[in-house]
């Protein structure tokens, strides 16, 4: 699927990786054959096809109903989403001050509606999970607009980038993850029986091929791969999350969110659709565009999980000590009753 004859050969890999990098690849070369190439192709379309059939199984018609009409929640998730992530996304390359074809990466992570990992996580926070799974599918649904619209204004921020996003091939990417969605969901209304068991299988198979994918890529493209792990391309990748999850929390806050509502909004807002934004770096670009660029969400979600995982430890033990700290405060007003009726003659 190469529709990227559209893209501008001064944004090709071979120019120039940063403003600090003097060394040119002098064009990145694939190091997979076109049969394999086309495999890890057809493989990314897959494993993404099964895991948003997966995620659509967790999705129930009358509970989306409900949010939808309260959508106050979903309201300030979206604006999260599609706000804070790519600006920051936008704000990370130009501090940073990345090439062409990094920023371009960084900001088409950013403008990815929300992942399923989201769901994971909320359920480990203890958040609204009907809020999390509805948030999850509007954002999907919501970004088969928003996510071209979004890159097409923030590459006007970077010379040459004008033109150099693939939108056609975007889209069709955006369509494959909400027609197994929705067949998810079908399942899950007609055949609920089967839901838990898809879900399971999903998961394992995500988890499963994309390391295989990873260990795959990594082993094959060798040396480049420091490309990927260069120290401005880490620290975005470990900021990104960590800014969205802070905002994201901040911002409900403003908006008086519950508690449970607070950390759902955070961890939707900072967990991107990785399996989605893979599939886009993959598919919708030729590798002598992209280069090893496309492992750059194995880098992400990394420190996404990670990241949330901290969080996720932090909430946990704030939850064993809350309590133990009101009981000791309800001995200490116990003490001073029996004090005071001591005093009384």
């Amino acid at each position: 699927m190469n529709i990227t004859e559209v893209y501008q050969r001064e944004v090709s890999y071979g120019t120039t990786i940063s403003e600090n990098t003097t060394t040119s690849t002098g064009g990145f070369q694939s190091p997979f054959s076109p049969a394999m190439d086309k495999a890890i192709n057809g493989l990314t379309i897959i494993i993404l096809f099964i895991t948003m059939i997966s995620l659509g199984c967790t999705m129930e018609i009358a509970k989306i109903k409900a949010h939808v009409l309260r959508p106050k929640g979903v309201g300030i998730a979206l604006v999260s989403q599609f706000g804070i992530m790519p600006l920051t996304a936008f704000s990370l390359a130009k501090v940073f001050q990345l090439g062409a074809i990094e920023a371009v990466t960084v900001l088409i992570c950013g403008c990815c509606p929300g992942g399923n990992l989201s769901n994971i996580f909320a359920l480990a926070l203890q958040g609204d999970m009907n809020l999390s799974i509805v948030m999850t599918t509007c954002s999907t649904v919501t970004a088969l607009g928003a996510m071209p619209f979004l890159l097409f204004l923030y590459c006007q921020g970077f010379s040459g980038l004008e033109n150099a996003v693939p939108y056609a091939g975007i889209i069709i990417a955006l369509i494959m993850t909400l027609v197994p969605c929705a067949i998810g969901i079908a399942i899950n209304h007609w055949a609920p029986r089967y839901s838990p068991l898809i879900i399971k299988v999903g998961i394992s198979i995500l988890l499963i091929a994309s390391a295989a994918i990873g260990v795959m890529a990594g082993i094959t493209i060798g040396g480049t791969v420091w490309v990927v792990l260069s120290p401005k391309l880490m620290a975005v990748a470990s900021l990104m999350p960590l800014i969205g999850y802070l905002l994201g929390y901040i911002l409900s806050t403003v908006f008086k969110q519950n508690g449970q509502c607070k950390r759902t909004i955070a961890v939707e807002t900072g967990c991107q659709n990785i399996q989605l934004c893979s599939t886009i770096l993959k598919v919708a670009f030729r590798p002598e565009d992209i280069g090893p660029l496309y492992l750059f969400p194995l880098i992400y979600i990394i420190f996404q999980g990670g990241e949330a995982l901290l969080f996720i430890i932090i909430f946990r033990w704030y939850q064993r000590c809350k309590p133990t700290t009101e009981e000791a405060e309800k001995s200490i007003y116990l003490a001073v009753d029996k004090l005071e009726e001591a005093k009384v003659p």
